[in-house]
């Protein structure tokens, strides 16, 4: 038995009951020691990944509070029952030993009417005061189809007081083409002494919507949770799948499918350098990354049909293949990337300048990253060495290896250079793939799903650990999926990690972190 799985049947005994056939190892615990079980398992070291909720009462079964837990490479799932006689199920928060459970508890009590019983803020997240006070989104009796009546209601901001402070209100709506979110800042002359984010204006029920699909059209809807990452998402969503039903991947389908990630991480990875870079006032470093960024795209439209690779990947494997013809083209690119790049760091390095507005900017501690579970970029330029390529690994990087950076200091400066550090791994990725991908079929057909069964995958994302969880229902259907984008937590780090920058600065922090605002309405 795994250290956390063993953590906590040895504090538990028989009143933590491991789950038939679960993946991961799913603890049932008494809704009581949901908290307290939390505890255990952070004194063993354990992240706070996900914390979600189910609505089994038309099994008869009630509702379900689920926390997924991460130490090293093992994840467990800790999950507690309620009743679906209560009239107000609850369950304890586990806010006091996790901080992402404050955002994942309060979006649990907002979609699915479950109260986490000592959460400090009653507020609403996702669902906007407009909404009826008994909408729950989640639960099996509320009609996506029908349009909801409109309430009047006042979001509660956060307030500051004292002589000099005042607030600056920005957005929802911005001025460049990104998507809406809302930051309110109180600030002392250009100090900015606290943040409030509001998301959820590009909230699309998404969850709700993979309960009306079947099991092989949802892919898609899992490759457009967030667009710049749709080849990371899909095949997160077709691992949890293949998990669930033992379908084996054919290895060449696996092998693309690490080609794919890695082209999509890279192409991010340049567009993020070049728009910090201009956020300081650098404008040749975007042209130039941008230029870089285009080049791969249009090579992903002319090979694999898609500027984005979107729904390439698909349960099973993939729908396209790559020629030899394909390969000679793609490591043509890998060098002329290779040399322009490494001119651009050097162009980068001595600018002064850019420099004095990069270093010591944003700084998110070791320890505070890890209290907030951070994760992908935002954790290894804080310290924390964590990557599903090598703590969740599955082919080919079971046997290619990643080599991992992890920085300290922690500001915009080092969230770049993970940034540079990762392009020129994902290059020496793609050139080991290209040498050594097996020959094969792309595609195996899945199982069909059996009732009342779950899946789950972990997967590096370019931003970071993306997680799926779903669930099949009394006739084998989609009952519940559960998209765990990384912005989910990384945005809560963005808050702390302004305080005490001058609000000049936020633009340049907030693109350092570069969080989703489609992966995390959901």
């Amino acid at each position: 038995m795994k250290k956390l799985a063993h953590a906590l049947k040895s504090a538990f005994g028989e009143d933590a009951k491991a789950d038939v056939n679960s993946n991961p190892v799913t603890l049932t615990v008494p809704v009581e020691r949901f908290a307290e079980a939390a505890k255990t398992l952070k004194d063993g070291s354990a992240f706070l990944c996900a914390e979600w909720a189910t609505d089994d009462t038309e099994s008869g079964r009630g509702f379900c509070v689920y926390a997924c837990l991460r130490e090293g490479g093992e994840y467990l799932i800790v999950k507690a029952e309620m009743s679906s006689e209560a009239a107000g199920p609850e369950f304890p928060s586990l806010v006091t030993h996790f901080v992402p459970a404050y955002r994942f508890e309060r979006q649990i009590r907002s979609l699915m009417g479950i109260i986490p019983r000592g959460h400090p803020d009653g507020r609403p997240w996702i669902k906007f005061e407009d909404w009826p006070e008994d909408a729950w989104p989640l639960r099996k009796s509320f009609d996506a189809s029908k349009a909801m009546t409109c309430s009047e209601g006042q979001y509660l901001w956060l307030e500051a007081e004292g002589e000099g402070v005042y607030e600056i209100a920005v957005g929802p709506v911005h001025a460049g083409i990104i998507e809406p979110g809302h930051f309110r800042f109180q600030a002392v002359g250009e100090t900015i002494i606290n943040l409030e984010e509001r998301l959820g204006y590009v909230h699309k029920g998404i969850e709700k919507r993979f309960e009306s699909m079947t099991w092989e059209t949802a892919v898609k809807l899992a490759g457009r949770v967030s667009g710049d990452t749709t080849v990371a998402h899909s095949t997160a969503y077709s691992m949890a799948l293949e998990s669930m039903t033992h379908c084996h991947v054919p290895e060449r389908a696996q092998w693309l499918r690490a080609l794919f990630i890695e082209r999509e991480r890279i192409a991010n990875h340049l567009g993020d350098i070049g728009a910090i870079c201009n956020d300081a006032a650098f404008a040749f470093m975007l042209y130039q990354c941008s230029r870089l960024k285009e080049a791969m795209m249009a090579t992903n439209h002319r090979l694999f049909g898609h500027r984005f690779m979107m729904d390439r990947v698909i349960p099973g494997g993939v729908t396209v293949d790559i020629s030899v013809d394909a390969k000679k083209e793609i490591l043509s690119e890998l060098d002329f990337l290779d040399e322009n790049f490494n001119m651009l760091v050097r162009i980068y390095e001595e600018s002064s300048s850019l420099e004095d507005r990069v270093r010591s900017t944003g700084i998110l501690t070791s320890k505070l990253a890890r209290e907030l579970c951070v994760v992908g970029i935002v954790a290894r330029a804080s310290g924390l060495d964590v990557d599903c390529r090598v703590h969740n690994t599955f082919p080919p990087y079971d046997s290619i290896g990643v080599n991992v950076p992890a920085l300290t200091a922690g500001d915009v400066h080092a969230r770049v250079w993970v940034r540079v550090f990762e392009i020129r791994e994902s290059m020496r990725l793609l050139r080991r793939i290209l040498k050594t991908i097996p020959s094969g079929s792309l595609f195996a057909h899945c199982n069909a799903v059996l009732p009342d069964t779950t899946g789950f995958a972990a997967v590096e994302g370019w931003r970071g650990e993306i997680i799926y969880w779903i669930k099949s229902g009394q006739q084998g259907e989609i009952n519940r999926c559960m998209v765990r984008d990384p912005s989910s937590v990384n945005w809560l780090a963005l808050e702390q990690a302004i305080k005490g920058n001058i609000v000049p600065d936020f633009p340049i922090c907030n693109k350092s972190f570069n969080q989703s605002y489609s992966g995390h309405d959901l």
